[in-house]
């Protein structure tokens, strides 16, 4: 990968102060804005609050689905919600523009060039959004996706950039990915190509504005986002290696290679943003299932998701089970194995319950039957339906891989460019969000062993696998990295 000779920032990034709850209020910019950012870890996600404390007045930027967090924020603020902008159709998160709006009575803005089953606002390029005195610009971005807009923040008319939300077209240290409407007939060139121009668009803006993406590292909109969560253009001009000195065709291919494998809920969740459908209840309960109304739902084609520690799940779990444990990124695992709209038994802890459901809610996952609290019980009176996950350290490996000779088939579940700063040898590449549709490309009779970079996905991989019926599946522990592989990777590392 090409990329920008790393310099001395004109102007660092400016800090956030940790005011929480209600995110983070940003220091630095001028009055009377006043900007919140609420990082959503799990999902390296972040929704903004945008107001004019002189006046009162608000806007929503790329709100998540729960939505209390923000509008409280508006509260302590004295903030009145008036709009909720989405800055494009996300594919990695359901939206809370729905919701805002039946909290708070906003209006609902999407770029001019999106269309959407409930009534929205379609906000052309170079329109303003007069705040009373502070004002938002609308600027049309396009490249990750045809209506994709970044919002400009000025403290007055007239006045410099103070900062600029760049929704997916430019991040930290990346842009977003072209490639995600391939399947929608729109190829990744023709977007790319776009891209080029968004992002030196918004590059020409002052040195000092802040960058205020929509996402950070681990996500999958783009393949080296940094983990810093502010920045500024001057810093992004120095550091970002898609704003380094290059043509058009360079840049498209540039950013058109070495993604990661999206999950395979983004399509649902991109088509799921632009239609009506319920609000989120947050307090909905979760009811508690035993094992006869568990074996009901699985007849009816649900799934049983544990969230439960790796270890927990290895130990012992009701068998045909997928072990995606809820301190990982739990929605985005859980939306890569497991198909929309599929009805989920979720096993956890009863205080872990209402988190998984709502993580699971927040990709749009609704469907969640119910929950199984108290699972080594369950599995005590009922042993014949408890499973084990088998683990091998790296010594272990090379035995069993003597043991197994030919017959062994060793997958690598990492993405693929990952693999390329490191590959297992031997290893065939599948990526976990891959797995559930090439499961065929394996053969069910022969051991597998699956490897990911440090265990997290390949214990994932492993319980697909099994409660695919395969019955000599094992992973191994400590991944690619006990195997003495996968240094230096040019994308963003997972577990």
């Amino acid at each position: 990968m090409t990329t920008a000779t790393p310099a001395t920032p004109a102007t660092p990034a400016t800090p956030a102060s940790s005011d929480v709850p209600g995110g983070v209020r940003l220091d630095g910019v001028p009055e009377p804005i006043v900007i919140r950012q609420l990082y959503l870890g799990c999902l390296s996600q972040a929704s903004y609050l945008v107001g004019d404390a002189s006046t009162g007045r608000a806007v929503v930027v790329d709100p998540r689905r729960d939505v209390d967090e923000i509008i409280s924020a508006a509260d302590a603020d004295g903030l009145t919600v008036e709009m909720v902008i989405e800055t494009h159709f996300h594919a990695d998160f359901l939206s809370g523009h729905l919701e805002v709006a039946a909290a708070t009575g906003a209006e609902i803005g999407f770029g001019a060039a999106g269309t959407t089953e409930f009534p929205s606002r379609a906000l052309h390029d170079g329109e303003v959004i007069d705040l009373g005195g502070v004002e938002l610009e609308i600027w049309e971005t396009p490249g990750h996706t045809p209506e994709s807009i970044s919002i400009v923040v000025r403290p007055s008319s007239g006045a410099p950039a103070a900062a600029v939300l760049t929704g997916d077209t430019l991040f930290i240290g990346d842009v977003g990915r072209p490639d995600l409407l391939v399947a929608a007939d729109i190829p990744a060139e023709t977007l790319g190509s776009q891209l080029y121009d968004s992002v030196h668009r918004l590059a020409a803006l002052p040195e000092e504005t802040l960058v205020l993406p929509a996402h950070g590292a681990g996500s999958a909109c783009g393949k080296s986002l940094s983990t810093d969560t502010v920045s500024t253009i001057g810093e992004q001009r120095q550091t970002n290696y898609a704003l380094a000195p290059m043509d058009r065709d360079r840049f498209v291919a540039l950013v058109t290679e070495g993604q990661v494998s999206a999950p395979g809920y983004f399509g649902y969740d991109a088509r799921k943003n632009r239609e009506a459908r319920p609000v989120l209840d947050e307090a909905a309960p979760v009811p508690t299932l035993d094992l006869e109304a568990v074996d009901s739902a699985l007849a009816d084609g649900a799934v049983v998701v544990d969230a439960r520690p790796v270890h927990d799940f290895s130990i012992g779990h009701l068998a045909g089970s997928l072990g995606v444990s809820l301190d990982g990124r739990f929605a985005e695992q859980v939306g890569s194995v497991v198909g929309p709209d599929t009805p989920i038994v979720l096993v956890a802890d009863p205080d872990q319950v209402a988190e998984a459901r709502l993580r699971l809610a927040r990709i749009g996952f609704d469907n969640v039957l119910g929950a199984v609290t108290d699972i080594d019980a369950v599995l005590a009176d009922n042993p014949d339906r408890a499973a084990q996950l088998s683990r091998l350290t790296a010594t272990e490996l090379a035995d069993y891989e003597v043991q197994s000779g030919d017959d062994l088939q060793l997958v690598d579940v990492r993405n693929a460019g990952e693999v390329e700063s490191g590959s297992v040898p031997g290893a065939v590449n599948i990526p976990l969000a891959q797995l559930r549709t090439r499961v065929d490309e394996l053969d069910a009779d022969r051991p597998v062993v699956l490897v990911c970079a440090g265990g997290a996905r390949s214990a994932i991989a492993s319980s697909v696998l099994s409660a695919a019926g395969f019955e000599k599946v094992a992973d191994v522990l400590g991944g690619a990295t006990a195997l003495g592989v996968g240094a230096g990777c040019s994308v963003t590392p997972q577990p």
